[in-house]
């Protein structure tokens, strides 16, 4: 199989994980687990660490949309910052990786500098909505703020899991072959 069709093929096994994900969160019967455990954030992230910076930011903008036009989440309102939330993830994470894959704490460096570029760039697209009074004024820093904070188990696990998934998948050779 072509380099090509082997990353259209995770890229898709990804695409799957992330609309099923947060079905399985919200089955649980807690409020607002998306909110809580950002399930849809992780095949975003495990995205552009496996198949890189280009399909992760794809898939950062097509799994919130297909969620939403399947089971109406995210919410409408909430929709567009999160495409460009989930867009900054995959791309950033697959782009530095890419640059330190091969230094110490590579994957942690690249998860975290991720999550900070894709929480920025969530600021940025509400302060933008702000100037166009979309927003009520002074929403845009207390709602991240917010996210954040009812996002930290959220965050929390997927510092636990994603450098596991990704290390395992290295190990396996499973990330060379599908750039070969």
């Amino acid at each position: 199989m072509k380099t090509g069709a082997k990353k259209i093929t995770a890229g898709a096994l990804l695409l799957a994980a992330a609309l099923l994900l947060p079905q399985a969160f919200h089955f649980s019967g807690l409020p607002n687990p998306g909110q809580i455990f950002l399930p849809m954030h992780i095949p975003v992230f495990l995205a552009g660490f496996i198949i890189g910076p280009a399909y992760g930011a794809v898939l950062g903008i097509i799994s919130p949309v297909l969620s939403f036009l399947f089971t109406n989440m995210p919410q409408i309102q909430r929709l567009p910052f999160m495409v460009v939330e989930l867009t900054f993830y995959g791309f950033s994470c697959g782009l530095l990786y890419n640059r330190l894959k091969d230094k110490k704490f590579g994957i942690y460096i690249s998860l975290v500098l991720s999550m900070v570029t894709g929480r920025f760039a969530f600021f940025a697209a509400l302060v933008f909505a702000d100037l166009f009074n979309a927003l009520p004024k002074g929403f845009s820093v207390y709602y991240v703020i917010d996210a954040t904070i009812a996002g930290i188990y959220g965050i929390i696990i997927q510092l636990v899991f994603i450098p596991a998934i990704v290390y395992a998948l290295k190990r396996s050779g499973y990330i060379d072959r599908l750039h070969s």
